[in-house]
């Protein structure tokens, strides 16, 4: 397919996905199982363009006038892509599987190239009813946290300290040319351009034999702020498919022992092989059962309780920029009142001095500072570890860190303007 074949196809594909309020990658699939001409390049290209849409769906529609399809596909390639009208009109030309030739007044719009007059949420390219939520998280700064979380993510790697060094990993993969990432001393990461393809990496030998595991910076540095320390009794609260588990293993040099356990076992089905590949020894998966009790002979036994907390996910939008056209108010008030829950229960599991580790990938003072305010006011005996002092565990890169997070007096909030991470929050609370 031709670049101009591409751009036509991106179109289609957001005019079907907003007509029918289908998931983007379902409007994908089933464009490519109806044109099974397109090869793989074609499709992983026609993927980019309309996930590229859906990060500028706003500001791009606002450039361009209109909010169709066409408008915001066109807005997108200046807003996100950087090309000019030139480059535009040569995609978008009027021949055959081409979009139709831009008109005098899209050409026009095309090279202004600027949203003087875009309100922080078009600007930002978050959804309206955010408004108030983003003013308190960020006040000024809104807009320019927004586009960031607009932004388009790179690939991160975490190695796996028990099998591999940094070094030893990076040669592996060579090819994919690496560098080692700016905070997470386990992190390698790997750049792509806007039409690159996703390097094939659970085929990679460094990934089959549990050398690396993909994972945010951000998700890196969440469970090594956590603290896990080797011998220590330590807990996974939702665990999920493992990321963090895996991270916290390595940590503890498969000495001591983790707990691995989710309230949904279907979320936990990964675990398993990973746990295999990674050569983690010290991992118990702790499956839940339909009356629960199976963390009851857990109580009064952690040092640690590690809560990635259900949330909006709102600091993951550079890979996910679907999720937050599709995210309803009513699901922030939900994800509330399901942290408040889970950290509860987390409290008598601890001994004395035990610490929960409590893990947003948010960026909404609500499901953080709020939920570290309330959860003390609920739980007498409990100190917030300074977040300055958590830094710490992140030894010569702590200062600097610190200085490009945002550190409030409840934990640490890491965005992809601040600190090039998906969004992360981080607080560590003390059983005193």
């Amino acid at each position: 397919m031709t670049p101009a074949a591409r751009l036509a196809a991106a179109i289609e594909i957001f005019d079907t996905l907003e007509k029918e309020r289908r998931p983007a990658a379902d409007a994908l699939k089933a464009w490519g199982l109806t044109h099974r001409f397109a090869g793989s390049g074609d499709r992983a290209a026609i993927a980019g363009l309309v996930y590229d849409a859906l990060r500028r769906r706003s500001s791009s529609a606002f450039l361009m006038g209109a909010e169709t399809p066409r408008a915001t596909l066109l807005g997108m390639l200046r807003r996100e892509r950087g090309l000019d009208t030139e480059a535009i009109a040569g995609l978008a030309n009027g021949a055959q599987y081409a979009p139709a030739a831009l008109s005098e007044d899209e050409r026009r719009r095309l090279d202004s190239g600027d949203l003087p007059a875009a309100p922080p949420h078009v600007a930002g390219d978050y959804p309206q009813w955010l408004e108030p939520h983003f003013t308190r998280a960020f006040g000024e700064a809104r807009a320019d946290e927004g586009a960031a979380l607009a932004s388009r993510a790179p690939l991160d790697l975490r190695v796996n300290t028990l099998k591999a060094t940094c070094d030893k990993a990076a040669e592996m993969l060579a090819e994919l040319k690496p560098e080692p990432t700016r905070w997470s001393p386990w992190g390698l990461r790997i750049t792509l351009t806007a039409d690159a393809k996703a390097p094939p990496i659970h085929a990679e030998p460094a990934f089959l034999k549990g050398l690396v595991e993909v994972q945010d910076e951000g998700s890196q540095l969440a469970a090594l702020l956590a603290g896990a320390k080797p011998g220590e009794q330590v807990l996974d609260l939702c665990a999920g498919a493992g990321g963090k588990t895996l991270a916290l293993a390595a940590m503890m040099e498969n000495k001591g022992q983790l707990y691995a356990s989710d309230d949904d076992k279907r979320r936990l089905a990964p675990i398993h092989d990973r746990l295999k590949r990674s050569g983690a020894r010290n991992v118990q998966v702790r499956t839940p059962k339909s009356a629960g009790g199976e963390l009851d002979d857990l109580k009064g036994r952690m040092d640690l309780v590690l809560i990635d907390a259900p949330c909006t996910g709102t600091g993951a939008w550079r890979r996910n920029p679907d999720a937050k056209w599709r995210m309803r108010p009513g699901a922030l008030e939900q994800r509330r009142k399901e942290q408040t829950e889970v950290l509860d229960r987390a409290v008598p599991l601890l001994k004395p001095g035990g610490r929960i580790a409590y893990v947003t990938c948010s960026v909404l003072d609500e499901e953080n500072g709020d939920q570290v305010r309330a959860f003390m006011s609920r739980h007498a005996g409990f100190m917030i570890v300074p977040p300055a002092d958590v830094a710490q565990a992140l030894g010569e890169r702590a200062f600097m860190f610190a200085k490009a997070a945002r550190l409030s007096a409840e934990g640490i909030t890491m965005t992809p303007r601040t600190t090039e991470t998906d969004g992360f929050f981080v607080a560590l609370l003390k059983r005193v």
